[in-house]
């Protein structure tokens, strides 16, 4: 069981990360801007949702044994940047979501698959979780592979509400620049600038140095 004193540290840690730019900001903040608060808030959920999936993975040893494997590193980031300049191609041919009625429900559970999926191929994301949840597992406090799941909750816990917020206040932009002409182009334009930049990102990453 994870004590006060260490949980409360956690959360400090975590809050410092979420205020830290970051891809999964830039992908709230831009979905926010295109989609409104809605597609703020499905951004979240996918992103939170990766989370928890790499927490299984760092708590079952899957991210060891894949950072075990140097090419792993490479297939994973080579797959994320063709995805993401997939999805920026098709942010402009879109032209830009219409923020209605008729298509927000099937906006929304496609923008929750690409947080998801964005966040999965990052192998960032996965080292991440590898690194940073054991820093706060007390062996002497119990089961380690129970301590790294409670951690990990608690993180997509608290990025949901932090990244359903900041959804929130974008999509008040968005909102904005849907009533103004020529928003819809500038808004999926947005996206495709950062998705591109997210791909790029990806290919410009170092392979972690074997310890």
């Amino acid at each position: 069981m994870i004590g006060l004193a260490t949980l409360s540290l956690f959360l400090l840690a975590v809050l410092a990360l979420f205020l830290s730019p970051g891809p999964n900001m830039a992908f709230v903040l831009s979905h926010g801007v295109a989609h409104g608060p809605r597609g703020g808030f499905a951004a979240a959920i996918g992103i939170s949702a990766a989370d928890l999936v790499h927490t299984l993975f760092a708590a079952t040893g899957v991210t060891a044994l894949v950072a075990a494997w140097p090419p792993s590193f490479d297939v994973l980031r080579y797959a994320g940047a063709l995805y993401l300049v997939w999805l920026a191609v098709q942010a402009l041919r879109s032209g830009g979501l219409r923020m209605d009625a008729q298509a927000q429900p099937a906006g929304f559970g496609r923008i929750v698959r690409m947080a998801l999926l964005n966040n999965l191929v990052n192998p960032k994301a996965l080292l991440f979780f590898m690194v940073f949840l054991p820093q706060f597992v007390d062996p002497s406090r119990g089961s380690v592979p129970l301590q790294l799941v409670q951690l990990g909750v608690v993180l997509s816990m608290a990025a949901l509400a932090f990244n359903t917020l900041l959804g929130a206040c974008s999509g008040q932009i968005g909102r904005w620049l849907h009533s103004r002409p020529g928003a819809a182009r500038f808004q999926s334009s947005l996206l495709a600038v950062v998705m591109l930049g997210l791909a790029v990102r990806l290919l410009l990453l170092d392979r972690p140095s074997p310890r």
